[in-house]
């Protein structure tokens, strides 16, 4: 029988098993060297040792999955931007600001707030308006989950992944909180200047100011990018209930959990302290890190601000107010009329190119005629121009003692410069319109309107499209896009098989946009995103809608006299109600708005008054009814379902016994709620 020999021993070592400390190394590695090519005039690594060291460290993550985290170097967001970027909506609207340009229209601010709350002496929260992009960052449980972009204040783009390469904001609470801040992303200076450094020295375009590069940035779709250019956040309130009775407890507690707060911010007994702050930061604003364009003022205790509310637009216990702006001089060359959607005749400068606060400008708005004459605007003229809330470029001087010889006054249009209409101006306004329905100009903005982001948001439309469209007689009124056929777009100009199908597929998913879609994406004047689900949100349908009075308009909270009146009688126009009944026709069927709280609830379709005084904040009322698909209105109505009855209710109350709606006082409130 045969001994078996022994098996030979190898002597080949075992290959070195890499640990999570190699990972970690490589990982610091990358990111030094990142920064490194900001902060120095030469990168650290040659292009083929960074190629390298980003190579490996994919290696080392694909080999342990589990080690891989979201700041890796290796990461890259490669999806298409708007998969990278989905639309989120927001818990509660971020409102923007009102602005004052200056102490006395602060003062006008002030009187204004102490007509809603005669018996009230509010004090204040002076912070720093920072120049950078509106966010809201929602924590659960402790941790980061989620930051999303103000957009349209109703919903924005979710850029968690870029966030969360901010170095100061931190990824999880000391405690396990569930909340959500607003804030300000922002470019220090120094970072700024780094970056457009780095830019030139690989031949890309620099970015011409901190505001816009932020907003670039956050829209970036590497990862690793975004964490090395360095971008900052400053938190400025918490969108949840606070803990706190006021808001400067909050943002010291803010502050505590780790959180981002200006240091720059002062608690102001009154208006006085107010305007010593703003003229602190006036003159030494450039002393800042960081680009600030004016100070936020808020009343302080929350209690307060909830029987101040808000508008459809913004609260009206906060206002901006604006420092003034760098100005420059150059010649107006020529007057452009433009004509808007809802047929405004606005006049815009036409200007010799000037640099203004970091861009090049050759277009300014007038506003409106009676700005022209105010201004004695004459063709030739020197003027002065500024950025009206360091935004938009405005005419605002003339400096007449430069004229030379003739010169022709500019004056209002005697016809529209698109249909040839003669324009009207209505008592009380300051516009010149165009009240054609049928003309080109206000049709082509409407379609364009009505296709966009946040109303019926037909991507695959766009302006060069329309053009097309209305040039080839396809198009003349919104209806006209539900008659498409893919056939007629297969004819267009660098339109083939594939693409014309998409646009009509995009067509037909529009039909069935919910309803508050659809009011806006109808243009009526005054009606914004936020009013038009608002209206949805209350009435409902589309029927209910069209067939609501002046006075059941005005009973909607946050709608007022001017709103009511402007969509009754958009509902009552001859040509509207034409073209509404072609979309109803044509198959657009509008979906009912999901209240607040997700499925329809106990009180949906339901309006409810308060009175009186309640046990708890009215505003913490309003949300819970809301959130239970009720709508809470300032004025008692045979519209309305339930009265909420505290101490003290006054007259709501004898219109509620007189009209037999409902009284209920909070506990009975709280029974219906439960039945939920």
């Amino acid at each position: 029988m045969p001994v078996k020999q022994p098996a030979k021993r190898s002597t080949q070592q075992p290959a070195k098993q890499p640990d999570r400390a190699e990972l970690t190394a490589a990982r610091r590695d990358m990111q030094r060297t990142l920064l490194n090519y900001y902060a120095e005039p030469e990168p650290a690594l040659s292009d083929a040792d960074f190629d390298a060291l980003k190579t490996r460290i994919a290696a080392l993550e694909a080999e342990h999955p589990q080690w891989r985290e979201w700041d890796s170097g290796a990461m890259h967001v490669t999806a298409p931007a708007a998969e990278a970027f989905p639309t989120r909506p927001h818990s509660t609207p971020m409102l923007s600001l009102g602005n004052a340009y200056s102490l006395e229209e602060l003062r006008e601010w002030q009187e204004s707030l102490l007509r809603l709350m005669p018996d009230q002496r509010p004090a204040y929260v002076a912070e720093l308006k920072v120049d950078g992009v509106a966010i809201a960052v929602r924590y659960e449980q402790g941790r980061l989950t989620s930051a999303v972009t103000r957009g349209d204040g109703t919903s924005g783009e979710e850029v968690t992944p870029n966030v969360k390469t901010i170095r100061s904001l931190p990824h999880n609470l000391p405690e396990p909180l569930t909340m959500e801040v607003r804030g300000e992303v922002y470019y220090p200076f120094l970072s700024f200047e780094r970056m457009n450094r780095h830019r030139e020295r690989i031949g890309e375009p620099i970015f011409k100011n901190p505001r816009n590069a932020a907003a670039g940035t956050l829209r970036t779709l590497d990862t690793s990018e975004v964490g090395a250019r360095g971008l900052e956040l400053m938190v400025y309130a918490l969108a949840s209930e606070s803990p706190h009775p006021t808001h400067w407890a909050t943002l010291g507690w803010l502050k505590e959990l780790g959180l981002p707060v200006s240091g720059q911010t002062a608690a102001c007994a009154d208006l006085e302290e107010v305007e010593a702050f703003y003229t602190h930061w006036e003159s030494r604003r450039d002393e800042l890190p960081f680009q600030i364009d004016g100070i936020v003022v808020k009343v302080d205790r929350l209690a307060l601000r909830e029987e101040i509310g808000a508008t459809a637009r913004s609260p009206r216990w906060a206002v901006a107010v604006k420092y003034a702006t760098e100005q420059a001089e150059t010649r107006l060359l020529d007057v452009e009329v433009g004509v808007g959607r809802t047929g405004a005749l606005t006049p815009v400068a036409i200007l010799e190119p000037v640099e203004l606060g970091g861009t090049t400008v050759s277009r300014a708005t007038l506003h409106n005629y009676d700005q022209v004459r105010r201004l004695g605007l004459m063709f030739g003229d020197t003027v002065l121009v500024e950025k009206g809330g360091e935004i938009i470029p405005k005419i605002v001087g003339v400096d007449a003692a430069q004229r030379t010889g003739e010169k022709r006054p500019v004056k209002p249009p005697g016809k529209c410069p698109s249909c040839g209409a003669p324009p009207v101006r209505d008592e009380g306004e300051v516009d010149l319109r165009c009240v054609n329905p049928l003309c080109p100009a206000q049709q082509a903005e409407r379609i364009r309107h009505f296709v966009s982001r946040g109303a019926m948001d037909i991507e695959s439309i766009g302006p060069a499209l329309i053009e097309q469209l209305l040039r080839e007689e396809l198009l003349s009124s919104v209806a006209d896009l539900y008659r498409l056929e893919a056939e007629q777009l297969e004819q267009l100009e660098r339109m083939g098989e594939k693409s014309a199908r998409n646009v009509t597929a995009a067509i037909d998913a529009s039909r069935t946009r919910p309803l508050d879609k659809l009011v806006f994406a109808l243009g009526i004047r005054f009606v914004g995103a936020r009013t038009a689900r608002i209206l949805a949100e209350r009435f409902g349908t589309l029927e209910a809608l069209r067939a609501a009075d002046v006075e059941e308009l005005e009973g909607v909270d946050e709608i007022g006299s001017v709103i009511a009146a402007s969509v009754h009688e958009y509902f009552r126009e001859p040509n509207r109600i034409e073209l509404l009944e072609q979309l109803l026709t044509l198959g657009v069927d509008p979906q009912p708005v999901q209240p607040a709280g997700g499925e329809a609830q106990i009180l949906s379709g339901r309006t409810i008054v308060l009175t009186g005084t309640l046990s708890e904040p009215r505003g913490r009322w309003k949300a819970r009814l809301e959130a239970a698909g009720g709508t809470v209105t300032g004025s008692v109505s045979k519209k309305t379902d339930y009265v909420l009855a505290g101490v003290n209710p006054g007259s709501k109350l004898a219109a509620a016994q007189k009209l037999d709606v409902p009284v209920l006082d909070e506990e009975e409130m709280r029974q219906l709620l439960e039945t939920a």
